[in-house]
């Protein structure tokens, strides 16, 4: 039988991020939604809404939702695949540790503001956000502890794996799917 979840984040609407059926499958009585105001219609249940530079604390954890769009990824000119405000990435503090989720994003301005992160998560992919080159250089200018690719689609993690860790002191995790990081 699948876990249940006390808390589920979503980024943006995108299917892949919002997907109501998943989303529900994952969902007991008591979890908590959080989600940008554009995924409300999609929803049951128990949904907050958070905007970039908002927050909240439940329980003994906060999230805060920060910026994430594109600035070089256009379905077509000028028509960005996640133009700003569209959704967020997500700064969560839990247990003493922080935990950056990016969302889908470009490497963009908001992201050198960061400090203090334990764990990174960065889109790698390419055609809807970072490529390996620029999440890698995302990821030595926040400088976690960690940083783990995710998004990846066909790239090769192991490029922005070399280029992280020849330039940086952050350690890159490669996970595949099932695989868990338990913060130390």
């Amino acid at each position: 039988m699948q876990e249940k979840a006390d808390l589920i984040l979503v980024t943006h609407s995108h299917t892949d991020h919002c997907d109501p059926l998943k989303i529900k499958a994952l969902s007991q009585d008591s979890t908590q939604i959080i989600a940008p105001t554009n995924c409300i219609s999609k929803l049951e249940g128990s949904t907050i809404t958070l905007k970039a530079g908002k927050e909240i604390t439940i329980d003994d954890v906060t999230i805060r939702a920060v910026q994430a769009y594109n600035t070089k990824r256009f379905r077509a000119p000028g028509n960005p695949y996640h133009p700003k405000d569209l959704g967020v990435g997500y700064v969560i503090a839990v247990e003493g540790k922080i935990i950056y989720h990016a969302g889908d994003t470009d490497f963009i301005p908001e992201m050198r503001e960061l400090s203090h992160i334990d764990v990174a998560l960065l889109p790698s992919g390419d055609t809807y956000t970072m490529d390996n080159v620029e999440a890698a250089e995302a990821a030595i200018a926040i400088n976690p502890k960690v940083a783990i690719p995710m998004h990846r689609w066909d790239t090769n993690p192991e490029e922005f794996k070399n280029r992280v860790e020849a330039d940086s002191k952050v350690k890159v995790l490669l996970l595949r799917e099932g695989d868990e990081h338990h913060m130390e």
